[in-house]
């Protein structure tokens, strides 16, 4: 695990002019970075896993916030003693994770409205993400629910699922997507919804993917104003369904007890999409 001394190395070494802030861990319940903050307006990004690909995974990240109109990305550091990877500055947004007693449904809903509008060049589903046909995430959901017998009602879930998978595939053209609208990811400030962070997984691909906060955050109501505000047809609503789904449901047992804020979040999710 990195530490304050290391980030502060480094810091010192590569960005020279930032060496006389303080570094201070910050507490994550994500997965994939450790957070630091550096001073009061600089959060930096350390891959858990750094590996040769993350260079240009995290740059491809920046570059995206700014495609989006973000101005939060400061720039990339390089790998140097005592962490072996790439690893990323920007800028500190302050705010608190969402929650389903926000009011952001029509914030988050003209976020993604901005992102599907996105000129993408023609571009198509890279094969990999988020948006490709959701029948070929069947068998890691079918895997996931016979682990999660004794956690949910995998019944209703399977049909759930199965519905989802039958509903008609999308038609095109592609859109942006976010691709990880999760709780943890929709910072909120004085009932607003300030900033959506952790670009890693942006991509093109089907809108429905990005419905998944219809289940994974907003009661009933607020579901109602963010379908209403994106006006996907039924075939998109469901698919949105089978998304938000693969996405819990896998997540469930996974992190059952190494993470029991994700852990929360996919039980909500699950309960959300059979209540």
């Amino acid at each position: 695990m990195i530490t304050g001394e290391t980030v502060a190395a480094l810091v010192a070494a590569q960005f020279p002019q930032w060496r006389s802030l303080p570094v201070h861990p910050v507490l994550s319940h994500g997965t994939v970075n450790a957070i630091f903050r550096l001073g009061t307006d600089i959060m930096l990004r350390f891959p858990l896993r750094p590996s040769p690909a993350a260079a240009a995974e995290l740059a491809a990240e920046q570059d995206h916030a700014r495609m989006i109109g973000s101005p939060s990305p400061l720039g990339l550091g390089a790998p140097g003693p005592g962490y072996p990877g790439a690893w990323s500055a920007w800028r500190w947004i302050p705010g608190r994770p969402a929650t389903p007693a926000d009011a952001i449904a029509g914030d988050l809903a003209a976020y993604v409205q901005h992102l599907r509008a996105l000129p993408t060049g023609g571009r198509t589903w890279n094969g990999r993400s988020r948006g490709g046909p959701l029948h070929l995430r069947d068998a890691d959901v079918r895997q996931a629910l016979a682990a999660s017998t004794d956690l949910v009602d995998t019944a209703r879930l399977a049909a759930v699922w199965q519905d989802s998978c039958a509903a008609p595939p999308h038609p095109g053209p592609d859109v942006w997507l976010h691709a990880d609208l999760m709780p943890g990811n929709l910072l909120v400030r004085n009932g607003r919804l300030a900033a959506v962070i952790d670009l890693g997984t942006v991509c093109i691909g089907d809108p429905a993917v990005d419905l998944m906060p219809a289940w994974n955050l907003f009661p009933p109501a607020a579901r109602a104003a963010y379908r209403a505000a994106l006006t996907p047809d039924d075939a998109e609503w469901a698919r949105g369904r089978g998304w938000a789904l693969c996405q819990a449901i896998v997540a469930l047992p996974y992190y059952l007890h190494t993470n029991p804020v994700m852990a929360g979040t996919a039980r909500h999710t699950l309960a959300a999409l059979v209540g």
